[in-house]
């Protein structure tokens, strides 16, 4: 790579493509709605539940991810969260976002769908107008539990006519293969909704072979471990398959040692078509902006790049063309 840079991150417009909205909720807001619904917190203060964000692998991370959640009861609470995170993007260059939300894990704690969705979706559908940034609302299913309980999901989605525009699949990727889930998403695809998904995170480089050839998904979310597999690169290549990356989440999930080891040079030079994302920001130490800038100081990702990597993630979206297009025009000014 190149070593300069004028650019600032914050004013490339993006494409936020891998994105858990659960993961944008900020110390500070948990403490604020936990006061609002009167639950009590395993935390003394924002200093000891800071002291629990140095996780050791994937699973100690979703631990307190999930109990973090108990907070979000009502429509307002995930409104408000929703709308911190746009506040918060829109000041990063994010222009389009994609946002995944884990239905399942709030109707295991007594919360129904119309309050997750509705909470959300009402603030997504003024985003464009109040911040800037067109969006799209991604159901993620939990691929450590069962298919059945995914499809009665996506099937209580469809039938309550949920604003989704694509099904998603994160949480533990071991022992979690994508073979698990091929009636999901052949549903999702009969109901015409786009298709992602997680692999080859945690999980090997043929997560994402079986994701492409038995899911049949449009995007791959991180997509590290194709590396491995010098076949699979040359497919994601000449097919142009995006792959998501989130840099400071591999770092703090240890995926990869150190962001100075973080293969996305490897993958820019090989010609993969890769973005750039947060996944979780107030877990994993920054926005999409955050993660340019320390991709910049660390590895001296150049202002060429900077650009190809925001160009990448116009082009790898949900949106409409005459979306995409705009945000070029604007990218190419």
């Amino acid at each position: 790579m190149q070593t300069t840079s004028d650019l600032n991150p914050r004013s490339l417009p993006v494409a936020e493509l891998h994105l858990h909205i659960e993961g944008t909720l900020e110390p500070e807001l948990i403490f604020a709605l936990a006061e609002r619904n009167g639950i009590e917190l395993p935390y003394r203060d924002l200093d000891e539940l800071r002291e629990r964000y140095e996780f050791t692998d994937l699973q100690s991370f979703l631990d307190l991810y999930y109990a973090n959640m108990a907070v979000l009861r009502t429509e307002e609470d995930f409104a408000d969260m929703t709308r911190a995170y746009l506040a918060r993007a829109a000041t990063a260059g994010v222009r389009h976002a994609e946002i995944m939300m884990d239905p399942q894990a709030h109707l295991s704690r007594g919360v129904s769908l119309e309050t997750c969705v509705n909470g959300v979706a009402s603030v997504l559908a003024q985003s464009e107008e109040e911040f800037g940034i067109s969006t799209m609302l991604i159901a993620a299913f939990l691929r450590d539990l069962s298919e059945e309980s995914a499809l009665e999901v996506l099937e209580a989605l469809l039938a309550m006519g949920a604003p989704i525009g694509a099904i998603g699949l994160d949480s533990a990727e071991v022992g979690n293969p994508p073979s698990k889930f091929v009636r999901l998403y052949d549903r999702a695809r009969e109901a015409g909704l786009r298709l992602t998904a997680h692999a080859g995170e945690e999980g090997p480089a043929s997560y994402v072979v079986d994701s492409l050839d038995l899911l049949g998904v449009e995007r791959i979310d991180h997509g590290i471990r194709c590396l491995d597999d010098a076949d699979l690169v040359e497919r994601l290549v000449e097919d142009r398959i995006p792959l998501t990356v989130c840099p400071l989440s591999n770092v703090r999930l240890r995926a990869v040692d150190t962001l100075a080891d973080h293969p996305l040079p490897a993958m820019l030079a090989a010609g993969l078509n890769v973005s750039v994302n947060s996944d979780d920001p107030a877990y994993f130490g920054g926005y999409v902006d955050d993660n340019f800038a320390q991709l910049e100081a660390v590895l001296g990702l150049s202002d060429f790049d900077k650009a190809r990597l925001a160009a990448n993630s116009i082009h790898s979206s949900f949106a409409s063309d005459e979306r995409k297009a705009e945000l070029l025009a604007e990218l190419n000014a």
